[in-house]
C-alpha cells in the first residue's frame, strides 16, 4: 500500500472515529433529558409530509414545528427560547443539531431589520417575532448556543425568518468555509426543504461567496446565467449603484457570449496570450461538443472539476493523445476516404410536417427541442458518457412541457433524426439493456466522430504515466486555469470597456431572492390574502411608505364573514406590532353581507382581500423594519434607496450618497464635512465668474477637517 494511500484511509478513519465521538456526545446530552429524543434523517428532513404536513400560514407552521420536531432546550439565548432538532447523516452517522430560536422583537436588542432595509423592505411593518434557525460549527455541537449567536458568521447555517414568512439567508459554510462533515449543497437542499415546508413567502440572500478569490457569483452567472443559488430558484433582486434587473441580465449576457475565437486574437499581442490560446485549445480538445464562447468553455470546466482526480487527469491526457494521433492519422485518413463514409440523417422538422399527430408540427419541434437541452445537460454533467433512459428523458422534459402525451409521441418517433446541431439515437444499452437516448454533434449533416475514452480499472488509472512537464500545464490543474481565466479575461480583458462594465455590474449585483408562489390546496378550507388598507389621512401623514404585502389566513369552508373578520384580527394582531388592537370593520366586496352570513359562493378561495378598521398603533416606534428615520436616498448612480453599501450624507442638503460615487474610496474615511456635487456647486457658483470650470455630475466636495477654520458656518451659507 502507498503512503499515500495509506495516509488517505488514516485521515478517513479519524474522521469516522470524530462523527461517532460527536454523535456519542450529543446522545450523552440527549440522555440527560426525561423524554427520548427524536432523530430525523438529514437527507429527508422537511420533503412533503416527513415528518408533518403544514398547510396553513408561516406564523402557525412554525410553532406546529417546533412543538412536533424540536426539543425545548434548559438554557435561553438571550433570554429567547430555544429548541433543538437532531438530524441524522443517513452517510456518516453524524448527528446534527438544528436549533430553533424565537426572537422577541420587543424584547430584542435590535428590533429593527438592516437585512430589510438593504433588500428593499424598508417599507414591511415590523413583525412581532422573527425565528432563527441555526446549525452551528461542528466544534460547538456539544456546547451551549452562545449569547451573540444572532450575528455570528462562522455557522453551518443562519436564516432569519420573520413571522410574516420574509426572511433572509444569512450564513452558510460548507466544506470549504470550515464544515467537516457538510458539504454546501446538503445544506443549501436542506435549507431550501425547510422553507418550503414551512410556508416561507420570500428569503432573501447576499451573495458574497468566493472561491480560490473568484466572485462566484461572476464566475457563476458567466458559466451558468445565475448565481450559485440560482440552483434553488434565487434570482435577481435588486443590484447595488443602481443596477436594475434589465442591466444585470445584458451584462450576463456580454460576459457569457465573449467568442473564443475573439479572445484568443485580442489577447494576442498581450503576454497571457500564449497561455489563454493554450488553455482553449487544450479543453477544446477534451469537448465533444464545439466550444464557441467562454460560457461553453467555463462550463466545461466546472464540469471536469467535480469528477475525481484521477479520472480528471486520464481524460485530460487521453485528449490529448487523441489530439496527437489525429493530426498523425490525417493524411491517411484523406488518402482512404472510402473507409470512413459520411452518416447522413433525417432533419426532425420537415418530417413533424408528415406525421400522423394530433399536435402542430411547431409543437413537435418545440418538444423536440427540450429533449434536446435534457440530453445536452446530462452530457455536460456526466461529461459525454452514457445516456439517458426514456423516463429519465421524460421526467426532464415534463420540468417545461406539462403534456405528457406530446412528450410520449415525440420520444416514440425520435430515433436518427437531426434536431439543431446535434442527432438523437436510441438504442438499447448492452450493459443494463434499457433503452437509453444519446445526443452527437452533427456538423452539414454528418456526424462528428468522437475520441474514445477508455473505460480502464481505476488502479490502471492510477499509475498511467501522463506527460507533464515542470509546472501546471493548462488542463493538468483544471481550478487553476478556471482562475486564470476569470483573472485575465473577466477582470483583466484587454482594451474593453464594454466587457470592464459588465463585470462590474454583475459583481454589483449581491442581492437575491426566493419567492414561493401563493398555492391554493385542494382542501375543505378557505384562503386568503388579506391587506389592511389604511384610510387617506393616514396614507398622507403616518403611514407615507409603500403598504406592506397582505397576509395569508385560513378559515374553513363553511365560515361566517364575522369568523373572517375575527379571523383576519387575530392574524393581524399576531403578525405585526402596530396590529396588536387591530380590529376589521368591513371587507371590500362584502359590504352588503351581514356578519352572520356564510361565506362559501361569496368569495372565491384564493382571492385579494382588502379590509378596513381601526386600532392601529401610530404611536409605536416600532412601525416599519427600515427603522423610523425617512433619509433620502439621492445617488447619480440611480440609487434612490439603502442598498447595503457605504453611505455618506450631504452636511447641507442631509441627502444620502455613496461614497464610492462620491470619490471616496472603500479604505478611506468619510470626512468631517461632505457636501454633494449639487451643494458643492452652488457653494463654488461664484467662483465660475473667473473661469474656474468643473463637472459636477458625480462629484463632491470634500473638505479635510485642518481646512474647515476658513469655511462658513454650514447654517449661515
Amino acid at each position: 500500500m502507498s503512503k499515500t494511500l495509506f495516509e488517505n484511509q488514516r485521515t478517513r478513519g479519524v474522521k469516522k472515529e470524530e462523527a461517532s465521538l460527536m454523535s456519542i456526545n450529543i446522545f450523552e446530552a440527549c440522555r440527560k433529558r426525561k423524554q427520548k429524543p427524536k432523530l430525523y434523517g438529514f437527507h429527508t428532513f422537511a420533503n412533503p409530509g416527513c415528518p408533518i404536513h403544514l398547510c396553513g400560514p408561516f406564523r402557525d407552521n412554525i410553532r406546529v414545528f417546533i412543538r412536533e420536531c424540536g426539543e425545548i432546550e434548559d438554557y435561553n439565548v438571550d433570554g429567547m427560547p430555544t429548541w433543538c432538532t437532531l438530524l441524522v447523516n443517513e452517510k456518516s452517522g453524524v448527528v446534527v443539531p438544528l436549533y430553533t430560536i424565537e426572537e422577541s422583537v420587543k424584547h430584542s436588542q435590535r428590533p429593527f431589520c438592516d437585512h430589510c432595509r438593504c433588500i428593499g423592505w424598508s417599507h414591511h411593518f415590523v413583525s412581532n417575532r422573527r425565528y432563527h434557525l441555526i446549525i452551528p460549527v461542528e466544534d460547538e455541537w456539544n456546547k451551549p448556543l452562545e449569547e451573540d449567536s444572532f450575528y455570528a458568521h462562522t455557522h453551518i447555517l443562519h436564516g432569519l425568518i420573520h413571522c410574516n414568512g420574509f426572511g433572509h439567508l444569512l450564513c452558510i459554510n460548507g466544506i470549504e468555509g470550515g464544515s467537516k462533515y457538510l458539504c454546501g449543497r446538503e445544506i443549501m437542499d436542506l435549507w431550501d426543504r425547510i422553507c418550503t415546508t414551512l410556508g416561507t413567502r420570500k428569503i432573501t440572500v447576499e451573495d458574497n461567496s468566493k472561491k480560490r478569490s473568484m466572485d462566484l457569483r461572476l464566475l457563476y452567472g458567466v458559466a451558468y446565467g445565475h448565481s450559485w443559488f440560482g440552483r434553488w430558484g434565487y434570482k435577481f433582486s435588486h443590484g447595488s449603484f443602481g443596477v436594475t434587473e434589465h442591466k444585470y441580465d445584458s451584462a450576463i449576457e456580454i460576459l457569457s457570449s465573449l467568442d473564443l475565437n475573439k479572445i484568443v486574437d485580442d489577447f494576442s499581442n498581450t503576454g497571457q496570450g500564449r497561455e489563454i490560446k493554450q488553455i482553449i485549445h487544450s479543453y477544446r480538445e477534451v469537448s465533444e461538443t464545439q466550444l464557441f464562447t467562454i460560457r461553453g468553455l467555463l462550463r466545461l470546466m466546472l464540469a471536469l472539476k467535480s469528477r475525481a482526480p484521477v479520472q480528471r487527469k486520464t481524460i485530460m491526457a487521453v485528449a490529448a493523445a487523441a489530439s496527437k494521433s489525429s493530426r498523425k492519422a490525417a493524411t491517411r485518413t484523406q488518402k482512404s476516404p472510402e473507409k470512413n463514409k459520411a452518416i447522413k440523417y433525417r432533419k426532425f422538422a420537415p418530417s413533424a410536417a408528415n406525421m400522423d399527430s394530433r399536435w402542430p408540427a411547431r409543437r413537435l419541434e418545440q418538444a423536440a427541442e427540450v429533449i434536446v437541452e435534457a440530453l445536452k445537460e446530462k452530457k455536460a454533467r456526466s461529461y459525454s458518457r452514457g445516456g439517458m433512459s426514456r423516463q429519465d428523458v421524460r421526467d426532464a422534459a415534463r420540468q417545461h412541457i406539462g403534456d405528457t402525451g406530446l412528450l410520449d409521441f415525440v420520444l416514440k418517433s425520435l430515433n436518427n433524426f437531426v434536431v439543431g446541431n446535434h442527432v438523437v439515437r436510441r438504442a438499447v444499452n448492452p450493459s443494463t439493456r434499457v433503452l437509453e437516448y444519446t445526443i452527437h454533434e452533427v456538423s452539414n449533416g454528418i456526424l462528428i466522430t468522437e475520441p474514445e475514452i477508455i473505460d480502464d480499472p481505476p488502479q490502471a488509472l492510477a499509475l498511467a504515466p501522463l506527460d507533464i512537464s515542470p509546472g501546471p500545464e493548462p488542463g493538468s490543474d483544471v481550478y487553476g486555469d478556471v482562475v486564470y481565466l476569470y483573472r485575465t479575461v473577466l477582470l483583466g480583458y484587454p482594451e474593453s470597456e464594454m466587457v470592464e462594465l459588465a463585470t462590474g455590474t454583475v459583481l454589483d449585483s449581491k442581492h437575491f431572492v426566493k419567492e414561493w408562489p401563493f398555492k391554493d390546496e385542494e382542501d375543505p378550507v378557505l384562503r386568503f390574502i388579506c391587506l389592511v388598507m389604511p384610510s387617506s389621512d393616514q396614507l398622507e401623514t403616518e403611514l407615507t411608505r409603500q403598504l406592506s404585502l397582505g397576509e395569508l389566513v385560513v378559515v374553513p369552508l363553511h365560515s361566517t364573514v364575522g369568523e373572517l373578520k375575527v379571523a383576519v384580527e387575530s392574524a393581524m394582531r399576531d403578525t405585526y406590532c402596530i396590529m396588536e388592537r387591530f380590529v376589521a370593520r368591513e371587507i371590500a366586496g362584502l359590504e352588503e353581507m351581514e356578519d352572520y352570513e356564510v361565506l362559501f359562493g361569496a368569495l372565491e378561495s384564493g382571492s385579494k382581500l382588502l379590509v378596513r378598521g381601526s386600532g392601529m398603533d401610530l404611536t409605536t416606534e416600532l412601525r416599519y423594519e427600515g427603522g423610523a428615520e425617512n433619509w433620502t436616498v439621492d445617488c447619480c448612480c440611480g440609487a434612490k434607496d439603502d442598498d447595503g453599501e457605504r453611505m455618506v450624507a450631504c452636511d447641507i442638503c442631509e441627502v444620502w450618497q455613496h461614497t464610492r460615487c462620491g470619490g471616496i474610496d472603500d479604505a478611506d474615511t468619510v470626512p468631517p464635512l461632505f457636501l454633494c456635487a449639487k451643494c458643492s456647486g452652488s457653494l463654488l457658483s461664484p467662483r465660475e465668474e473667473i473661469g474656474m470650470e468643473f463637472d459636477y455630475s458625480c462629484a463632491s466636495f470634500l473638505v479635510p477637517e485642518t481646512e474647515l477654520a476658513w469655511m462658513p458656518n454650514i447654517g449661515e451659507v
